[in-house]
């Protein structure tokens, strides 16, 4: 199976590379924007006439939530436009295509797990940008297309919420982390494990999915959990409310996601948050 993968420079893109590194079902060929302007329609026509992929998964995307208020037209152009070329692309060439969203579609004002149709309401510009994207994609390839939708993803690479409590909790005696938004963190390898799931079903399920890891927590609990399991104990961390911490992109209150469809048309059991963070702890600190 040909692969082209997007964003590989990036947490879930690296996650995908050392899945499918030794693993003879693929033939993977990873990109990052050294290798790919996935913006420029005539460098994507040139890669994908290069070789017959059966799938294109774009890991890449804008991710600076607070940034993207003041540049949206940047993060449009990675998280609308680009996706926009792809599934052009795509669509020229008999290709599939799995995309990556995010709960910020969202307005985060619910107070119940969201559902893949109930309807979106995006408060910040990343979130209106990535919404673009999932529009495009379903205009563009409706039959040969499946988004995922996640939310709160950490993994051994590059900055994430993770990393930094650690790194804090261990240099730092006291800490104050909001517990007024709950969501669920998710483990790349863990997402990495669903693409894998998505490409190797016997039936293709097009269609938009959510995949987080199981179960809900606050920044606070999860700041407390992550130093529980990594027996950081010289840190008091504090709870305290959002508008202490203001920024200028607001944070869904709210953002677990209903993971039933994903569950039921693929037949997996996803990882509780708490059983994944501890065999990250485990193998990365």
């Amino acid at each position: 199976m040909n692969l082209l993968i997007t964003g590989a420079d990036g947490q879930l893109g690296r996650e995908m590379r050392r899945l499918l590194d030794g693993d003879d079902r693929f033939a993977p060929t990873f990109t990052d924007v050294g290798q790919l302007d996935i913006t420029d329609p005539v460098a994507v026509e040139r890669m994908f006439g290069s070789q017959p992929f059966d799938y294109v998964i774009n890991c890449a995307a804008y991710t600076a939530v607070d940034r993207a208020e003041d540049d949206e037209a940047t993060a449009a152009l990675i998280n609308a436009h680009a996706v926009e070329v792809l599934a052009t692309a795509a669509e020229r060439h008999g290709m599939r295509m799995i995309h990556v969203s995010t709960d910020y579609v969202f307005d985060g004002k619910d107070n119940r797990p969201y559902r893949e149709d109930d309807a979106t309401h995006p408060v910040t510009a990343y979130g209106r940008t990535k919404l673009a994207g999932e529009q495009a994609l379903r205009r563009i390839l409706p039959l040969q297309s499946v988004i995922l939708r996640t939310a709160w993803l950490y993994s051994p690479h590059g900055k994430n919420f993770v990393k930094t409590m650690l790194e804090l909790g261990r240099t730092r005696s006291q800490l104050r982390v909001v517990y007024d938004q709950v969501g669920s963190p998710t483990l790349a390898t863990d997402l990495a494990r669903a693409i894998i799931t998505v490409m190797t079903c016997h039936d293709w399920h097009p269609g938009i999915y959510h995949y987080c890891n199981e179960g809900a927590v606050s920044w606070y609990d999860f700041t407390k959990a992550i130093h529980r399991l990594a027996d950081i104990t010289g840190c008091d961390v504090q709870p305290c409310l959002s508008h202490e911490f203001p920024a200028k992109a607001h944070r869904p209150a709210y953002s677990v996601l209903d993971k039933s469809k994903f569950k039921q048309t693929y037949g997996v059991t996803i990882p509780h948050w708490e059983e994944s963070l501890r065999e990250f702890i485990i193998h990365n600190t």
